[in-house]
């Protein structure tokens, strides 16, 4: 098993911040359309971190057009450019998939000061 760890090491994003569930961030993916890239923005809240390592994924959630729309997210993908965080959430859950079905204020998570 050392040998998968090591080899896996080497593909392991060593400059993405310090993410928590709840916290608002801005995933930033490039997208390949025909022959040309671009890159393009998802801004939401986390709601489930899962896996280790390199197969680490992010749940993104946001809300637009008054539907819910979530991406998952691995964070070592090479077409993740980055994560920015916009806020820091103060949660008391692993998961926050109780956000499903709030909508509105009820769907506010409080700030970490």
């Amino acid at each position: 098993m050392d040998l998968v760890k090591a080899l896996s090491e080497k593909y392991v994003k060593p400059d993405l911040p310090e993410i928590n569930v709840g916290d608002t961030v801005r995933v930033s993916v490039k997208v390949k359309e025909g022959n040309r890239e671009r890159i393009q923005a998802f801004e939401g809240i986390i709601i489930a971190r899962k896996h280790g390592g390199i197969n680490e994924t992010i749940t993104v959630r946001r809300i637009s057009y008054n539907v819910g729309c979530e991406k998952v997210f691995p964070i070592n993908s090479p077409n993740i450019v980055s994560i920015d965080i916009v806020r820091k959430g103060k949660v008391r859950r692993a998961k926050l998939y109780y956000l499903r079905d709030r909508v509105g204020k009820q769907a506010k998570i409080r700030e970490k000061l």
